[in-house]
């Protein structure tokens, strides 16, 4: 078993499985890192793209390669050095269930309760039958053989089941407000072990190395679960895709390595962001499209609605359970700051829990104080169930709407992140990143971010010369215009994605118009409003955009490689997502999940620069010790806030500018200086040898980073 010291992420679909992933062994040897990143290999609906909407758990997907290719696949990565870290879904199975495909979920409809697979499912039976919201037209149902067919969906006959439209919820817990998808009662050791069989004898089999868990947050008891999986992997490395919310922590009693580092990501962006000029984008924001300047009441009403939209089935379970008024249980839920609180049933909740929910609590009206109760000390199924549904109301009312609502400055609406909070301090950062785990992940793209992270490198340096952009967005804006709040987003994201072809600017911005929820929605689509944006998008793509984003590049270029040179220095297990070794101008998925082309070639001195530092960084990490310290080194000189300098021990220093657009107002660098420590330093980037205090004009005359290892010990 090897912990990973470094991972890139790899999109799995059924055009790219385990046949071509060994082709790129060589590569990704070569690029430096040890473990390849693979996101889910269980089988799943043979057209699906991702693999989160698993069918069978006894089985590695087939359009894959199945077991046979998946050994095939880690023969050759082992032979090059390469370990495998997989992606899990324990909380949710797909609902579509022709007999082919999730046969537990299919003998359940078929036999009711009394099915051997009941337990499987978090199900609310009402009169013997689960709810299946799937009908949408006057379509009847029609029965062939032994198989009730409603367009693609199939039920067995005469089944446990009632069929109702598809904006009810369902009948039993799903995966955020995704009805496709069944909760998984992994918490019953039978099923925690039918649903892990293939990853456990991959283990056993010494095939993989580590274990990426999906949202954790949807479990009925995460620690449990947690505690269960190190003691059966024999503590293989394991972190959880769980998003934290400004200074909250991973909870210490968890069982596992670490997050897979939004909260990283976040505050590495934010770094390279400039806070001075925050007002002036705020107001920016204001003018353009009249929205408040406050986010938080654009936050909570967007939360109030989702409630009010989609989770309705949810609360009133929840009420039932409590005996608590709807409006009472919906009012806490909508104040919960936090995805979750980790109450467990039946014991004394923690301090920070309880100060949690409280806090929240007192933003509510009275009536939601017996409810909090419940919610802290009551029944294990009101315990439970708040914690399992605190979770999808974050992710829908923040992810999926406020954050396409307010943006000021796009690159802070990111998962996790808050768009109201720009720039952060050298001190505070250093402070945070002293105190990072050393088996952590760090990222800066994923398959789930709002934009890749050369597309938040070009939003930073907005953030430096607002009155250039307001310049230039009433310029495009007096040109072409449709909807102002939709508008302002598009502008940001045109200019930072470009060049971006016409098809996938409008698929970008009909999802973002879609879950904005403002003048259409995924449920209620106003199709003259779609058609409108359609042609706004063929005519701004039509705009010479290009010229404006050839003057952001220089700069973009500098916080683009600050970033990474940050992010793959830092304490953790840095991950590197396809492709983003060179530059890299997605969107929100799907636009992020695109094929990728191998090997990565530099098509100008942006992408040259990149990949020779993410190369010599990864290649440098495999020799550092991971739990070397974190040591933040200060500049000295006028310019020292535009330097972010830190050691890993002794053995490695990594050098980044930031804030450039007013580093080069200030006449650049002038006399600022940083002292190395002792001993002589080798810069990976250009082959220099530098010691003790260096004027930064030397240290970063060829490139805007330097990446230092000592090579006199």
């Amino acid at each position: 078993m090897s912990r990973p010291v470094s991972t890139y992420r790899l999109q799995l679909t059924p055009d790219f499985g385990f046949a071509q992933v060994a082709e790129l062994a060589p590569y990704l040897r070569d690029l430096g890192v040890s473990h390849v990143y693979l996101s889910p290999i269980l089988q799943a609906n043979p057209e699906s793209r991702h693999g989160y909407d698993v069918t069978d758990h006894s089985r590695i997907r087939e359009e894959f390669g199945g077991a046979k290719g998946f050994k095939e696949m880690a023969g050759q990565l082992a032979a090059h050095d390469l370990g495998i870290v997989v992606d899990i879904v324990p909380n949710h199975m797909t609902v579509p269930v022709p007999e082919s495909g999730n046969q537990q979920l299919w003998e359940v409809l078929r036999d009711g309760s009394a099915s051997r697979f009941a337990r499987w499912f978090d199900i609310e039976w009402a009169g013997g039958k689960v709810a299946m919201p799937v009908i949408g037209d006057a379509t009847e149902p029609v029965e062939d053989g032994q198989v009730v067919r409603y367009h693609d969906h199939e039920f067995p006959v005469g089944g446990h089941y009632r069929l109702v439209d598809w904006r009810q919820g369902p009948g039993y817990r799903r995966f955020f407000d995704v009805s496709s998808l069944i909760g998984l009662r992994v918490e019953d050791p039978e099923v925690f072990f039918a649903t892990h069989e293939v990853i456990f004898w991959l283990i056993d089999e010494g095939l993989i190395d580590g274990l990426r868990i999906d949202h954790p947050d949807g479990l009925a008891d995460p620690q449990g679960y947690l505690e269960a999986l190190r003691r059966r992997s024999g503590g293989l490395w394991t972190v959880v895709e769980k998003i934290l919310i400004g200074e909250e922590r991973l909870p210490e009693e968890w069982a596992c390595d670490g997050t897979t580092g939004y909260e990283v990501l976040n505050r590495v962006t934010r770094l390279f962001t400039d806070a001075s000029h925050a007002a002036e984008l705020v107001g920016l924001y204001g003018e353009f499209t009249g929205w408040p300047a406050e986010y938080e009441p654009v936050m909570i009403a967007a939360k109030r609605e989702v409630v009010d939209l989609f989770f309705q089935a949810e609360v009133s379970r929840l009420a039932r359970s409590a005996g608590a008024d709807p409006a009472a249980v919906a009012e806490l839920l909508v104040a919960m700051p936090v995805y979750r609180a980790y109450v467990r049933p039946g014991g004394e909740p923690s301090r920070e829990a309880v100060d949690i929910v409280q806090r929240a609590a007192a933003s509510c009206s009275p009536a939601v104080l017996p409810f909090v109760e419940q919610v802290l000390y009551g029944s294990a199924d009101v315990v439970t169930r708040f914690q399992q549904t605190t979770g999808p109301v974050m992710a829908k009312g923040v992810e999926d709407t406020a954050l396409y609502r307010w943006f000021p400055l796009s690159c802070l609406n990111e998962v996790g992140g808050e768009p109201d909070q720009f720039g952060l301090g050298l001190d505070d950062f250093h402070a945070y990143a002293a105190a990072l785990r050393p088996t952590s992940m760090t990222t800066l793209s994923t398959h789930d971010t709002k934009r890749s992270e050369d597309v938040r490198a070009r939003l930073a340096v907005l953030s430096e010369m607002p009155q250039e952009w307001a310049r230039q967005v009433r310029e495009w804006s007096a040109r072409v215009s449709f909807d102002p709040h939709l508008d302002y987003l598009a502008w940001q994201n045109l200019a930072a994605a470009w060049p971006i072809s016409e098809e996938r600017f409008t698929d970008y911005l009909l999802k973002a118009a879609r879950e904005a929820k403002t003048r259409t929605s995924w449920v209620r689509r106003d199709l003259d409003y779609e058609e409108g944006l359609r042609a706004f998008a063929a005519e701004a793509t039509r705009l010479p955009i290009g010229e404006f984003t050839d003057r952001l590049d220089p700069h973009a270029m500098v916080n683009s490689l600050g970033q990474k040179l940050v992010q793959l220095m830092l304490p953790g297990v840095p991950d590197v997502y396809q492709g983003n070794e060179t530059t890299d101008f997605s969107l929100v998925d799907p636009d992020n999940r695109r094929p990728v082309g191998y090997p990565r070639v530099p098509a100008h001195a942006w992408d040259e620069a990149k990949l020779r530092l993410t190369r010599q960084a990864l290649l440098l990490r495999r020799r550092l010790d991971p739990a070397l310290p974190y040591e933040g080194l200060a500049a000295e000189g006028t310019a020292a806030e535009h330097v972010i300098a830190f050691a890993r021990g002794q053995a490695a220093v990594a050098v980044a500018t930031r804030l450039p657009v007013r580093l080069a107002g200030r006449g650049g660098w002038g006399g600022t200086s940083l002292m190395l420590p002792p001993g002589s330093w080798r810069d990976l980037m250009t082959g220099t040898t530098h010691t003790g205090k260096i004027p930064l004009a030397h240290l970063l005359g060829r490139y805007p980073v330097a990446l230092l290892e000592r090579h006199d010990l």
